[in-house]
């Protein structure tokens, strides 16, 4: 039985018997129990009343259990909605003496925790949001050494999925060795770390920089370790780029000066007496002289090339007529080796810059000279597909082995170093190459065989498609 129903009753019996009690006593001051004719009448007068009594109880019970009662019930039923969570439930505030403050106190308290319940969902939403679009992986292991949480780049960079990762002991899970010996390092030192792991992923080698640290909660509590990394690879590989280089150009341009330097003093020292040893030994520091030179003029351009504001001056060019002129400028060095030249190029127009693309030719044709042995022939072709004019310069030299394409773009890389210096290359031209076409929206493919020769392939937009 309901608290309200049991008031309600004991209500009705209390006005009731008080009725009853008022009743008798106004008859004892009447002295009408004296009569016995009237025992009968009074008996049905007394139930009479008592029956009023209780309607009359059950009447102002119900009022008064409705002002007083309703709003403690009311009150009652929001604290449990409060309790399961639903913040938005709130208290009748009613004018009923002693309950009006604890609902507005019970409403305010709801009001306090829809906020602090709207903030959290805040925060957690913000949180989510971060870890989710972070650029470093994120992997979060607690106190038994299961995954407790991950963000999108640790799946992405592991290529694992969220189902094979969470709630799972992170020894099970298949990570890189190096990476697993880091965490179990944090996990059992409980201590902050950071390093640089190398590793083999399939034939390609990465780099990670990785930092771990423990968990702390509240007094002082030991939660498990976080574990952010993010692939370096690429860092790592410019870094060693620009150690190239500075050694490189340092060589090439060691090279010349040294040989300059030295039949200059040579002659100083008396050898410029000698006619023909004069004469051999300017040649020789012109020739030198000429080679640094080349090598300033290809640093300059492919620097002003590497620049954002580098611009090309487009406008309809025949690529035909462009090729001929490169053959035509190359042939005294095709000739050295007697090397025959197969042109078959098909009328095109290409949307471009003239001298760049004759450089382009030119530096194709002279590489595929300086790898290709005597007596060959090297193959120019020039024709549409897909809405482009290809051009392709195949050789038969001495190939490229594959691990070695990846890297034939970079500056002063060469395949092989002694034949290509003593030709008097620089190094830079297929680098100025790549530069050129990506800067005419095309790009330039190789393929090569070991021994057999290699193939040039070059992208360009035709003019009516540019």
């Amino acid at each position: 039985m309901s608290f309200r129903r049991r008031l309600l009753i004991s209500l009705m019996l209390w006005v009731g018997t008080l009725l009853a009690g008022l009743f008798l006593i106004t008859l004892q001051f009447f002295q009408l129990y004296e009569s016995a004719q009237n025992k009968s009448a009074v008996w049905l007068a007394l139930g009479v009343i008592y029956v009023m009594g209780l309607g009359i109880s059950a009447v102002i019970g119900n009022r008064i259990i409705r002002l007083q009662v309703e709003p403690i019930e009311n009150a009652t039923a929001t604290a449990v909605e409060l309790v399961k969570g639903n913040y938005r439930a709130r208290a009748y505030e009613s004018d009923a003496q002693g309950s009006l403050e604890l609902n507005k106190t019970i409403n305010v308290l709801a009001r306090n925790l829809q906020e602090i319940a709207t903030i959290r969902q805040m925060e957690q939403e913000r949180l989510k949001t971060l870890i989710e679009n972070m650029g470093s992986a994120l992997v979060m292991i607690d106190r038994q050494g299961r995954i407790s949480l991950i963000n999108r780049a640790f799946l992405e960079e592991t290529g694992l999925t969220s189902s094979s990762v969470l709630g799972k002991v992170y020894r099970e899970i298949s990570l890189a060795p190096e990476l697993k010996s880091f965490i179990e390092r944090v996990f059992m030192t409980e201590t902050r770390s950071r390093d640089q792991i190398e590793f083999t992923d399939g034939v390609t080698m990465k780099n990670l920089d990785v930092y771990g640290a423990p968990v702390i909660g509240e007094h002082e509590r030991w939660l498990g370790v976080v574990i952010v990394f993010h692939d370096i690879t690429e860092l790592k590989n410019l870094e060693q780029v620009r150690k190239d280089f500075v050694a490189n150009v340092s060589h090439e341009l060691r090279t010349p000066v040294t040989s300059i330097k030295g039949f200059s003093e040579t002659l100083l020292d008396g050898a410029y007496q000698d006619t023909d040893t004069l004469l051999s030994f300017l040649e020789i520091i012109q020739t030198e002289s000429n080679r640094l030179e080349m090598l300033i003029n290809d640093l300059l351009n492919l620097s002003n090339m590497e620049r954002s504001a580098f611009h090309i001056q487009v406008e309809p060019t025949d690529m035909k007529a462009i090729i001929e002129r490169a053959v035509e400028t190359v042939h005294p060095k095709l000739s050295e080796k007697n090397i025959h030249i197969d042109l078959s190029l098909e009328p095109i127009m290409v949307k471009g810059d003239g001298n760049r693309l004759m450089q382009v030719v030119v530096n194709l044709l002279i590489n595929a000279a300086t790898y290709s042995h005597e007596n060959t022939t090297v193959k120019v072709r020039l024709f549409k597909q897909g809405g482009q004019a290809i051009i392709t310069v195949e050789d038969q030299g001495i190939g490229i082995e594959a691990s070695e394409i990846s890297r034939l773009f970079e500056r002063f890389y060469r395949v092989d170093r002694a034949r290509s210096r003593n030709s008097g290359g620089t190094g830079l031209g297929l680098s100025i190459v790549k530069h050129i076409i990506e800067a005419h929206q095309g790009k330039v493919e190789v393929e090569s065989t070991v021994g057999v020769g290699t193939v040039f392939t070059v992208y360009l937009p035709l003019a009516s498609e540019f």
